[in-house]
């Protein structure tokens, strides 16, 4: 692969389409994906050459699926319940991983936004606090999707060890509710295999 060469990036509007509505968080996402196929040197991902290991579930994560591929789904999606706009990204065919992590918090990037986001959601906001929340969201969006990557982002080469590739499982029945499981998820419950949502875990904690 020449590294010269030049990706395309899919268009923010595909975004929109896809996430329901533009915002700062699908901006973010954007970007962080943007800098993923230009860093790795990697076309979207068509299966799973590409990886993201992203640690929130905001809005950004629908856009880093509409514009790396990774997806839930082709199991090259890998979620961590950490709270951080915090984005790994990992390319199979090369090796070469990054993380990508904000520089500063949205707050902090737009006091104006934060404010008028503090009102809009209050319980108690007019019609012109909303029509103010929702020009500076759009506005906050624009700047994201403008502003220079080193300035929005902390970019880094990382070694990691590479997540297995999707397995796909053999499904067997659940005792309890009779219908199938992947076998990797079942648990056993008074002999019997059952699903995790008819298994009563045991804890003394």
């Amino acid at each position: 692969m020449e590294d010269d060469k030049d990706f395309d990036i899919i268009p923010f509007s595909e975004v929109t389409k896809f996430h329901g509505h533009s915002c700062p968080g699908t901006a973010i996402g954007y970007r962080a994906g943007e800098v993923a196929i230009h860093e790795l040197l990697s076309s979207r991902a068509e299966d799973e050459e590409l990886v993201a290991i992203v640690e929130n579930d905001s809005c950004s994560v629908d856009a880093i699926q509409v514009v790396t591929g990774c997806t839930m789904g082709k199991g090259n999606l890998i979620f961590k319940d950490y709270g951080k706009q915090v984005y790994t990204f990992l390319n199979r065919k090369t090796g070469e991983s990054i993380r990508v992590s904000m520089k500063k918090s949205i707050d902090e990037i737009d006091p104006t936004f934060s404010s008028a986001r503090k009102k809009a959601f209050s319980g108690s906001a007019t019609q012109k606090e909303m029509d103010e929340f929702v020009k500076a969201k759009d506005a906050l969006t624009e700047r994201i999707l403008e502003i220079p990557v080193e300035e929005l982002f902390k970019v880094e080469s990382v070694e990691l060890e590479f997540p297995e590739e999707a397995r796909i499982f053999k499904s067997i029945y659940c005792a309890q509710s009779g219908e199938p499981v992947a076998e990797h998820r079942a648990r056993v419950e008074n002999g019997e295999i059952v699903c995790l949502p008819c298994f009563n875990e045991y804890s003394r904690t």
